[in-house]
């Protein structure tokens, strides 16, 4: 792949201030209501290689003092080179080094107990993992599908998912159990992103088993 130039590298928001804070809204809703697919609305030139929804919420968070890990399908693009001009954030090479991760749609993603978990005292200095799938929708609890429960929604909440590694559940389980250390995962499709932070249950409604551990 070729370097990109300064002058191919597509622009940020039109108005760095409000863009970022109401792509920030976005991010605290979607987390605040874990489950409920949220829009987000932006004017940046996103590198066409990733989802659209995922760059603008890093777009919006990163700074020069964030450390940023990306998949290899991502890492290949220019979409890099973009957030490090926009942002000052920092590459590295490893996930478990990064307060940021950014899996792209169909590549491996890191197991959730590598990456940084935090501290009992200090649970925010974790990774926030934005995961881009192919399908992350509300529904009415069909075969397949997971139940959501936890702060943030009432009763439960059905969501649908294509895209994330079929042992995802149950790497979510231990995550869960963890709290209040653990990895908070946004997904991110082209126009929205669904909030799964680290206090929320999952139970596969297909099975009825529960993935959070005992």
């Amino acid at each position: 792949m070729s370097t990109p130039t300064l002058a191919s590298l597509g622009a940020g928001f039109s108005n760095e201030a409000f863009g970022s804070q109401a792509v920030f809204r976005a991010v605290l809703q979607a987390l605040s209501h874990p489950g409920s697919p949220v829009g987000i609305a932006h004017d940046a030139q996103v590198p066409t290689a990733v989802h659209c929804a995922s760059a603008a919420v890093l777009l919006a968070l990163l700074d020069s003092d964030c450390t940023l890990w990306l998949s290899p399908r991502i890492a290949a693009s220019d979409a890099g080179a973009w957030l490090r001009f926009h942002t000052g954030c920092t590459l590295v090479a490893q996930p478990g080094q990064a307060r940021f991760a950014w899996v792209g749609e169909g590549d491996a993603m890191p197991v959730l107990s590598g990456l940084a978990q935090g501290t009992d005292t200090y649970p925010d200095q974790s990774t926030t993992c934005l995961i881009d799938v192919a399908l992350a929708q509300a529904c009415e609890g069909d075969a397949g599908t997971w139940r959501l429960s936890g702060p943030g929604i009432q009763h439960t909440a059905a969501l649908q998912v294509v895209g994330l590694p079929t042992d995802f559940a149950r790497q979510w389980a231990a995550n869960h159990a963890a709290f209040p250390r653990g990895v908070d995962v946004l997904l991110g499709t082209p126009t929205h992103i669904v909030g799964l932070p680290r206090t929320t249950r999952i139970v596969n409604a297909a099975t009825e088993q529960h993935t959070e551990e005992a």
